[in-house]
């Protein structure tokens, strides 16, 4: 009896002298402030009578541990709940820290830039308060930053923009304020900032041509960004809608690879040239103050959205058969000052394919379907269409 029971108590010594004892007591640390939502049942592998690299979520290398990944990935699960405590900071080796959706509530602790080594940080979806730590700036090896949909206030530090390897940036939907800081890292290809309140203008070269993906939307962000986009060459995705940007679009942003363009809903003005057929599917223009001829450089892309600006003149007929052929499924170009398109009254516009015209200088030949927000108006008066 005597001699199983100390086999036992061997068998388990061997097992924590596996981690570190800082780790080992940090683990413990970290498990006192954590608990399962409801309906969850992760945290019942942390028993630490047995090996902490074995608990869920728990990834060791040697002695120590160098990833975290709490709470249960799966779609659906409840999540966790508590604080993030400060003893976080002992994992000196950690290189990955995740916390899945859930009700972790309180602020991010300093204690996460003693992590050194730490290169993927995502803690979203959950109610994490206060501010953005400056020291997080310490870490200079951080490629991920995700802390998006929590609810985080006063501005994103500028320490963050001089992490010199940072690949990924996610904060949208908080509650940030202030400008948006300079971004140093020439690895950057994701900033998504959108749904908060920072405003102030983009300097020329505040953000790095490495960038594939843009998120500003929902922002209260001012001033031209011509020069900057026209930098940003490498963009798949950008979306800087529902801002104040002014000044022109550049031409040559639509020779870029982007997939996906949404620019409405601010106050850009001036034609619109792009260089070359346009070949973004979805381009969204609508709720600004651009002006002059459409060029016939859109006619090639599939849902193009140009309503409530200050375009005139003739509709170019490259439009109408592409959308008579059903190339165009989304052609909104109501709300404008345009005087004519060469359609025949009699045509039949594909079921799939969508056209609204109303609103113009002009009747529209075809009666056609628009949004509910374009107003029951077919045309302007007379008089805004004079000159």
């Amino acid at each position: 009896m005597h001699v199983v029971s100390y086999a036992l108590f061997q068998c388990r010594f061997l097992a924590f002298a596996i981690l570190d004892p800082i780790d080992f007591l940090a683990l413990q640390s970290i498990r006192k402030s954590l608990h399962d939502l409801p309906g969850s049942n992760y945290l019942a592998s942390w028993d630490f009578t047995s090996d902490p690299c074995s608990f869920a979520g728990v990834y060791c290398a040697s002695d120590k541990v160098v990833a975290l990944n709490l709470g249960d990935p799966r779609a659906g699960s409840p999540g966790l709940t508590g604080r993030i405590d400060s003893a976080i900071g002992k994992l000196s080796a950690l290189a990955e820290l995740s916390i899945v959706p859930g009700r972790i509530y309180g602020s991010l602790p300093d204690s996460i830039s003693q992590l050194k080594g730490l290169r993927f940080l995502a803690i979203s979806r959950n109610f994490i308060s206060g501010n953005i730590p400056v020291t997080l700036g310490r870490l200079r090896r951080l490629k991920t930053l995700d802390l998006s949909y929590n609810q985080l206030t006063g501005g994103i530090p500028r320490s963050i923009g001089t992490l010199p390897e940072l690949t990924n940036v996610i904060l949208c939907h908080n509650h940030l304020s202030g400008s948006v800081p300079l971004f140093l890292s020439h690895g950057l290809t994701r900033l998504d900032l959108k749904h908060n309140a920072l405003s102030g203008s983009l300097a020329p070269y505040s953000l790095p041509p490495s960038l594939q993906s843009l998120s500003l939307s929902w922002n209260r962000l001012t001033g031209p960004v011509d020069k900057l986009l026209s930098r940003l060459n490498h963009l798949n995705y950008l979306d800087l809608s529902l801002n104040q940007f002014t000044g022109p679009i550049p031409g040559r942003l639509f020779s870029f690879p982007i997939t996906n363009l949404q620019l409405e809903r601010n106050s850009f003005s001036g034609p619109v040239q792009p260089t070359e057929p346009v070949t973004i599917p979805t381009v969204d223009l609508s709720h600004n103050r651009l002006s002059g001829h459409i060029s016939p450089m859109f006619s090639t892309v599939q849902n193009l959205y140009l309503n409530n600006n200050y375009f005139t003149g003739q509709v170019p007929a490259s439009f109408v058969d592409r959308l008579l052929s059903a190339s165009i499924r989304i052609l909104y170009l109501q709300h404008n000052y345009l005087t004519g398109i060469e359609i025949s009254p009699t045509a039949e516009i594909p079921l799939r394919s969508s056209l609204c015209l109303q609103y113009n200088c002009m009747v529209p030949p075809v009666q056609t379907a628009c949004p509910l927000k374009a107003g029951k108006m077919k045309t302007r008066p007379a008089f805004q269409c004079k000159g």
